[in-house]
């Protein structure tokens, strides 16, 4: 039953089949989304990845062999028609094929874990495990051809502003931030680990390339089940020369329009499926010491200690009052990373920012230290050993220039574009401290 494709290819997708093309020969792939019989005329909807397109069979014009293989077809089988383009005011999109031969591709073995079309709900976990079928879902594939286009127009946004792309190793000796979320991998004859971040590396290619960027994935052995945490995750970093937390948190905003309006425009089909109004926020966005943050939550009745990090809920508090995009600065020196340089005129307080859209924490970044008697101060007062990264500190012996940065996660960033509530809508097979397939 099942057929080869041979020398057939298609010559059209669905969204170039118009009347303009009325009687030309076109062969046209796909998967069959709906069939429907009325008498002697048989419906095909057939979908490929631009959408979807009708194929009407009359059974008195067709030959019979053809008429039969088509009455044989069940949702979801991949088939090849070759056809002749005809306007029609009753199709959809005033266009169908009428088909003159078909080719049955591979077939389908019901019944389906899930329904293609979206119409009958399920569950998260049902669709993760079955993928593949829930990126035919609409609003599941809109989601990530949304992703694609934020992925083109981050790396345009970048090499316009003179930024270099870059990737760093992911399999790396010692943690970047310390901590205990690490992977540990054998690596030959001994323990490497998964990187949780290019950040040093980013940091030491400053002293060549000045203005770098790199999207890739990270690795954090994150325990948590949270609807904002995953253990892998693509993370768009960058840093520059001869700039400051301001300087980039300005290069942050910059970006977050500059994709915002692509996307609307580019992605408008896919917005209205996501039932998505996209609203360009306008700059600057509104800047907040931790104090102050500290001070709003404790008019809620939330008291956090001064030098904590900010817990969910006290983040959720806070998503009640702001409610787009907003950045937290100077922020305790002891809850940052070693690498974020302390204020000069309050060592306690440091140059590091958290970019927030409402509850949610998109970017973190900051000033980093170029001082290397400083950065070896700080490490030690991590509790982390110089020792260990005696390969990055050298680097601060030839010339490291000021310079500062940040890290984006792009599935968070896609969460607030699409309007989900949970990360693993927005990553093709999430990986977290459940999942590990498919």
């Amino acid at each position: 039953m099942i057929e080869d494709l041979g020398d057939w290819r298609r010559t059209h997708l669905s969204s170039e089949i118009s009347p303009k093309l009325e009687g030309r020969e076109v062969v046209v792939c796909g998967w069959v989304q709906r069939i429907r019989q009325l008498g002697k005329l048989m419906f095909i909807v057939l979908r490929d990845r631009e959408g979807t397109l009708q194929v009407t069979v009359h059974r008195n014009k067709v030959k019979p062999t053809l008429f039969e293989k088509l009455k044989k077809l069940k949702n979801e089988y991949v088939i090849a028609v070759k056809g002749i383009v005809q306007a029609s005011k009753e199709a959809p999109k005033g266009v169908e094929i009428l088909p003159t031969e078909a080719k049955i591709l591979n077939i389908t073995n019901p019944p389906l874990p899930l329904d293609p079309t979206g119409k009958v709900p399920a569950d998260l976990d049902t669709r993760l495990d079955a993928r593949i079928i829930d990126l035919r879902r609409p609003k599941t594939f809109a989601i990530f051809k949304i992703r694609h286009v934020l992925l083109q127009s981050i790396r345009e946004f970048f090499v316009k502003n003179g930024f270099i792309e870059v990737n760093t190793p992911k399999i790396i000796a010692t943690a970047t931030e310390g901590g205990t979320e690490l992977f540990p991998v054998s690596y030959f004859d001994r323990v490497a680990y998964l990187a949780q971040s290019p950040q040093l590396y980013k940091e030491e290619l400053t002293a060549v390339f000045e203005k770098v960027f790199e999207i890739g994935p990270v690795f954090r052995a994150e325990e948590h089940r949270t609807t904002r945490h995953l253990a892998e995750l693509i993370m768009i970093d960058i840093e520059e020369a001869f700039a400051t937390a301001e300087d980039v948190m300005r290069t942050l905003e910059e970006l977050t329009i500059y994709v915002f309006q692509k996307l609307k425009t580019e992605c408008a089909v896919e917005l209205k499926t996501l039932e998505r109004t996209l609203e360009i926020p306008k700059t600057p966005f509104p800047r907040y010491t931790y104090d102050e943050i500290l001070k709003m939550l404790e008019k809620d009745g939330i008291v956090i200690p001064w030098g904590e990090d900010l817990p969910t809920p006290a983040l959720r508090k806070i998503g009640e009052h702001l409610k787009g995009p907003y950045f937290i600065t100077d922020w305790p020196t002891k809850s940052k990373p070693f690498y974020i340089k302390p204020r000069n005129d309050n060592p306690e307080v440091c140059e590091a920012f958290d970019f927030m859209w409402s509850w949610l924490e998109l970017a973190s970044g900051g000033t980093r230290i170029h001082n290397k008697e400083l950065l070896i101060e700080r490490l030690k007062n991590q509790g982390l050993n110089p020792e260990s990264f005696k390969y990055h500190l050298q680097t601060f012996d030839w010339g490291m220039p000021p310079h500062a940065g940040f890290g984006l996660g792009l599935a968070r960033l896609l969460m607030i574009i699409c309007g989900v509530n949970n990360i693993r809508e927005c990553v093709l097979f999430p990986r977290d401290i459940d999942r590990l397939t498919p």
